[in-house]
């Protein structure tokens, strides 16, 4: 099978079919999740969907998952992806735009915090329904996040702060069985949702 030609810090992207709305992708080399048994279509890279996409409600459950290795040259390729992906599913540009932003944050946290040691791998999963967005990012690292209040000057300390103000909701939950570390996650209510 071919693969998608991307630039250098941004992973290359597979599509596997969910429904009817369109397909969630994952990154070229990663293994889609087993339970959906469906087949890897390539994508050409470099495929954008304008962003005057009309919106239209998501149909049926998607999902997005990618383990990258944790490092800061991945963040662009990170963020690059989950836009793609949400501007696929039709989801409205402003918090399509939001969820990115909050993508990047916990990515960081993740890769500041999260990942001390030569080799570690964050996964970031993507799940999307017609009522709601939930994004989590895994790292190894079993040290909770705590929010605190950053400086003027400080560089760091506001991903928390960012995460609480852009999203309906966010928290902590252990890692997937057999697996170290924590998830950290974040949830959006989509238009349409009670």
């Amino acid at each position: 099978m071919p693969s998608a030609q991307s630039a250098p810090s941004m992973p290359s992207v597979a599509s596997v079919g969910s429904g009817p709305a369109g397909a969630p992708a994952v990154p070229a080399g990663s293994t889609p999740s087993a339970a959906s048994g469906l087949p890897v279509v390539p994508v050409p890279s470099g495929a954008a969907v304008p962003r005057n996409t009309p919106s239209s409600p998501v149909r049926g459950a998607h999902l997005l998952r990618t383990t990258v290795p944790a490092h800061p040259s991945r963040a662009p390729g990170v963020r690059a992806m989950v836009s793609a992906y949400l501007t696929r599913l039709r989801i409205p540009p402003e918090r399509a735009d939001d969820a990115v932003l909050a993508t990047g944050e916990l990515f960081t946290n993740a890769l500041r915090h999260g990942s001390p040691d030569r080799g570690d791998t964050i996964t970031v999963i993507v799940e999307c329904d017609p009522r709601e967005l939930r994004v989590s990012v895994a790292d190894r690292s079993s040290a909770l996040p705590a929010a605190r209040t950053a400086g003027g000057a400080e560089e760091s300390g506001r991903g928390l702060a960012i995460i609480a103000a852009l999203a309906d909701d966010w928290g902590i939950a252990p890692a997937d069985p057999g697996l170290t570390g924590k998830k950290v996650w974040f949830s959006m209510v989509l238009q349409g949702a009670p």
